[in-house]
């Protein structure tokens, strides 16, 4: 039996491939015995989970004033980090390489955590945009003296996994 496939608007493609990203991420954690578990759940519970998480579906105050989510928060008693981790995924033309500036600059002035991780990946992006990106946060662009101790890294999701495999292993 041959199955069509579910016929997609290029948004929902757009979508269903940027999951992509974020399903890598997950058993990347559980491997090194993160719990992965929904940020709501977590905070309505804290007692109930242990000091290694993966929270997923992060919400902040986006610097206009309204809600928005990342797709994870790190959270290691044993290795002391709590870091952002925010996903973009681009494998084809389309609009969010133009959104790099707008979460650089909530990464600075939105985002409460003082390390993020930005992950990237899919090739598609228009040229110069990750550059840009690495560029900004290296060279700490934009930043002023409230968000001068915030720390944003720009990874390639190769560059990510190894990032893992370091600092976990």
């Amino acid at each position: 039996m041959v199955v069509e496939r579910e016929k997609l608007t290029q948004g929902g493609k757009a979508n269903r491939q940027g999951k992509v990203l974020e399903r890598t991420i997950v058993p990347t954690f559980e491997s090194y015995g993160f719990q992965v578990i929904p940020f709501r759940e977590w905070s309505q519970h804290q007692a109930r989970f242990g000091d290694e998480l993966l929270l997923k579906n992060v919400p902040y105050t986006t610097i206009y004033g309204h809600p928005g989510y990342t797709e994870f928060l790190l959270k290691s008693r044993r290795h002391n980090l709590e870091i952002r981790i925010e996903c973009k995924w681009q494998q084809s033309a389309g609009s969010v390489d133009e959104k790099l500036p707008y979460l650089y600059l909530n990464c600075l002035e939105a985002i409460p955590e003082k390390e993020i991780i930005i992950v990237t990946g899919g090739g598609g992006m228009k040229k110069g945009a990750i550059p840009w990106l690495k560029r900004s946060a290296e060279n700490r662009l934009y930043v002023k003296e409230t968000s001068s101790c915030k720390v944003i890294k720009v990874m390639l999701l190769e560059e990510f996994l190894l990032w893992v495999n370091n600092t976990f292993s």
